[in-house]
């Protein structure tokens, strides 16, 4: 006869295995996890492996240009190593873009995360993405050949060169539209359609719950989109290679013609440099400059998606 004690536990009790229907952890994994396991491990290991190879890569060179120039002579605002021109130029540039990416993509966001219908949707964003595709060298004739004669030299009658900041800021503003307003769709169509159907109960209107329900609620996803292309804009060579200058100029007005960080690798990289020189090291110098203020950006958007992050 079985005890009483015996028949309440049963069979999954006796043995210690998990109850019908529950997950039993004690299982062991399967080979093809842990192959699964060790990609993704290595993927992650490798993108941290080449972020210290670039700095490595860099560091040799830069050591080598400071033991013959020294930092004064580099963060001047004159001279023949003078890099203050250059991160002026860089962060005019960037500056004109973001007052032209940031309204757009946010707008071209808000209309297609909360305005547009399905089928609108389907047309506009496939189209908006497309010019994330466009190569920077067709932007960058694009500045060359359409902005400046026509749109600020003859439309606007601004007193520009041929080579000028404004045109090149434009341009690239035009360029990381898609990301920011790819990025920030994404980050307005998470925000639960509960938030804004309690709006709606409250009587608000349709903008008044979008500036005021969703936006706050999706900002720190909006943020990491801007940041993104701003990143990218700092990053970027062809346009403001072509567009901007290659003139050091340290000046505060954008219609004047005037070289930015990455503009200066790419042309001075295409010169005459015997490796070694002076003028060869520079490059990994600016460089280097140029891969901190990125990673200070993004340490500064890290840390604001994560203040302002909300968890649904």
């Amino acid at each position: 006869m079985t005890s009483i004690n015996d028949a309440g536990q049963g069979p999954s009790s006796r043995t210690g295995s998990a109850p019908a229907g529950a997950i039993d952890l004690t299982a062991r994994a399967r080979p093809g996890e842990s192959v699964i396991l060790v990609v993704l491990a290595t993927s992650a290991m490798l993108s941290v492996a080449i972020t210290a190879g670039i700095i490595v890569a860099l560091i040799e060179p830069v050591i080598h240009f400071f033991g013959q120039v020294p930092f004064g002579d580099f963060f001047a605002i004159e001279g023949q190593f003078a890099v203050i021109p250059l991160v002026t130029g860089t962060l005019m540039t960037t500056f004109i873009a973001l007052l032209l990416a940031v309204p757009l993509g946010l707008g071209a966001a808000m209309y297609l995360s909360e305005y547009a219908s399905r089928r609108a949707r389907k047309i506009f964003k496939p189209v908006l993405e497309l010019l994330a595709g466009v190569p920077s060298v067709v932007y960058g004739f694009f500045a060359l050949a359409f902005v400046t004669p026509t749109l600020l030299q003859s439309i606007l009658n601004l007193d520009v060169g041929f080579t000028n900041a404004l045109a090149a800021g434009l341009v690239l503003g035009v360029m990381i539209i898609p990301t920011v307003a790819s990025l920030s769709e994404d980050a307005l169509s998470a925000v639960p359609q509960s938030m804004r159907q309690g709006s709606f109960a409250m009587g608000a209107n349709r903008m008044q719950t979008t500036l005021r329900v969703v936006i706050p609620a999706a900002l720190s996803g909006i943020a990491a989109a801007v940041v993104l292309g701003l990143s990218r804009a700092v990053g970027e060579t062809m346009i403001v290679a072509l567009a901007a200058g290659a003139r050091k100029n340290f000046s505060l007005d954008p219609r004047d013609g005037m070289q930015t960080m990455t503009g200066f690798i790419a042309q001075t990289a295409q010169g005459e440099n015997p490796v070694g020189s002076v003028s060869y090291t520079m490059l990994f110098a600016v460089g280097l400059l140029l891969f901190l203020i990125t990673l200070v950006i993004n340490m500064i958007s890290i840390a604001f998606v994560r203040r302002y992050r909300q968890a649904y």
